[in-house]
């Protein structure tokens, strides 16, 4: 009786939910990842091709940034989504390899679908995976590492041209390289624990449709897409005194929905007067400190740019918190809340000009500082809104690597140099791996190679023959630093060609890609239809 009431089945999900289990659920896995990076495979490489994404709207991005195409595009499979995360995490963590992480991690999880098909456990496979995954790290670090000068600018240059060449097109890379090492030098601080390179905070890209590419520079200061309040104001000071305030030059008025009613004059009257002192005040507070320059977050009511401007002072108005950053870090000034509260080391005077300019048909504050800004604003003109654009993804590229290259002046050699020879490296070292998971080693050694193996496709070579010759010169020693060259798909030395990659993004593209595989593998469950619990709101809805 007891045996009989316990075989019953006990429903625990709903009707509406999906599940799916085992071995399907794991190939399933693996196939979304292999669509995800067939959207991307032809953006590797110097010989690249564009894509166009339509948005609902009929709006038009055109890119060849991995990272910039998947993040526009809709996926609903949970695994592509979280394909699509990582190449986000890898932008965000190293601003380069988007492209590299998607293609390497997607073949990771190919090679690793016969195993699965085979009846070998997961378990098994991600071992194999974490102890390839510390044999790739500590050979990048130990063999094939190679430290640069940071000072020596034409390494550097060699650098990043090797890692942002891929993404734009010869007739503006001088520019964007040379802008991209320039900004992270004015910005970069020697701090006790290393450098502190901050370009999220004060390295800021304006774009500025119109004009000609080369007249893109790099402004030592900050442009705003402002101007004064009062035409009478100054447009051109040097050597300003400037004061930066987080709140406005205005009474504060009644909250949203108040009302105030009097029936007596003498209280509008009163209420006026009241109004009027508590703004001289505050300009009177300002007007002590004798300055010639003041950027405010919030509003600046009328009154008060009647009295700033008899006292010759300009005024800027809702200007953002980060531009206030920035601010202070190029003038020395102090961001002050109250004017009551100002003194003499609230101001600023390391700036050496401030100056309205006016570019096409916006006008544009500058304020210069050419002896010690840490702060930069990269100025971008072209011809359109899409070049612009993809200047700014290129410019963001550049940024980033000469970041790394600085914080870490370690490099590999590219061009799938070091892919290859991480490959030849896993595949010697899986002979002395016992048991299944040698097969998973020399899988997983076949799969790097589809860095070098991309290149080819894409720049139009003969895939097969250039592979096994360049699999065969490999196999002996002092061959590490031959690749392929993206350009012409012609096997070649990277050393020669000065192609190199900051050891910090390529050993960051191999622990996410080798980390998704096992995350993904170690799936072997999806209940999709789960609901949440409805509001209040819904309910309201579902009754009407």
């Amino acid at each position: 009786m007891l045996a009989a009431k316990r075989a019953v089945p006990i429903i625990l999900l709903s009707d509406k939910t999906v599940q799916e289990t085992g071995r399907d659920v794991q190939l399933g896995n693996i196939e979304a990842a292999r669509s995800i990076a067939e959207v991307i495979r032809t953006c590797l490489g110097p010989r690249a091709m564009l894509k166009m994404l339509v948005d609902t709207v009929g709006g038009t991005v055109i890119t060849s940034d991995g990272n910039a195409v998947l993040r526009e595009i809709e996926v609903p499979h949970p695994a592509a989504k979280s394909m699509i995360e990582i190449s986000r995490t890898q932008d965000q963590e190293t601003g380069d390899g988007t492209t590299s992480v998607i293609i390497l991690a997607a073949e990771i999880l190919t090679a690793t679908e016969p195993f699965l098909t085979q009846g070998i456990h997961p378990v098994h496979i991600i071992r194999a995976l974490q102890a390839a995954l510390t044999d790739v790290v500590s050979h990048c670090h130990d063999k094939l590492g190679k430290t640069i000068s940071i000072n020596n600018e034409d390494e550097l240059l060699h650098v990043v041209r090797s890692c942002v060449g891929s993404n734009i097109t010869s007739s503006w890379m001088k520019i964007v390289v040379r802008m991209g090492i320039d900004a992270v030098k004015l910005v970069t601080v020697d701090a006790p624990f290393g450098k502190h390179i901050d370009i999220k905070r004060y390295v800021r890209v304006e774009k500025v449709p119109g004009g000609q590419i080369e007249e893109s520079k790099l402004v030592k200061g900050v442009v705003l897409n402002k101007d004064i309040l009062h035409a009478s104001m100054p447009r051109r000071i040097k050597n300003p005194r400037i004061i930066l305030l987080d709140s406005g030059l205005e009474f504060h008025k009644f909250q949203s929905g108040a009302a105030f009613e009097s029936s007596h004059m003498a209280s509008v009257t009163s209420m006026l007067e009241t109004e009027e002192k508590a703004v001289k005040a505050m300009c009177d507070s300002i007007i002590e400190q004798k300055p010639n320059l003041v950027f405010c977050e919030k509003g600046v009511s009328d009154l008060a740019q009647h009295y700033l401007l008899r006292e010759n002072i300009s005024v800027i108005r809702r200007i953002k918190r980060t531009d206030s950053d920035r601010l202070a870090k190029v003038t020395g000034a102090t961001i002050v809340h109250d004017p009551s509260d100002l003194t003499e080391r609230d101001v600023g005077t390391k700036a050496t000009e401030f100056y309205i300019e006016k570019i096409g048909d916006e006008y544009f504050t500058f304020v210069i500082n050419e002896k010690d800004a840490k702060a930069c604003t990269l100025l971008l003109r072209g011809p359109n809104k899409d070049i612009l654009n993809e200047m700014e993804r290129n410019l963001q590229d550049a940024l980033h690597v000469v970041r790394n290259v600085f914080q870490n002046p370690k490099v590999l050699p590219g061009g799938g140099a070091t892919e290859m020879a991480i490959a030849q490296v896993i595949k010697e070292k899986a002979d002395s791996v016992k048991g299944e998971q040698q097969f998973v080693y020399r899988a997983v050694a076949d799969a790097f190679e589809i860095i070098p193996r991309t290149l080819l496709q894409n720049s139009g070579a003969d895939v097969i023959r250039t592979m096994t010759a360049l699999r065969a010169k490999h196999t002996e020693a002092g061959n590490e630093t031959l690749g392929i060259d993206g350009v012409t798909g012609e096997m070649a030395d990277m050393n020669k060609l000065n192609v190199w990659d900051p050891l910090t993004v390529r050993v960051q593209v191999y622990k996410t890609a080798i980390e998704t595989a096992i995350l993904l593998l170690r799936i072997d469950e999806i209940l999709s239809g789960v609901q949440k619990k409805p509001t209040d709101g819904d309910k309201e809805e579902s009754n009407q």
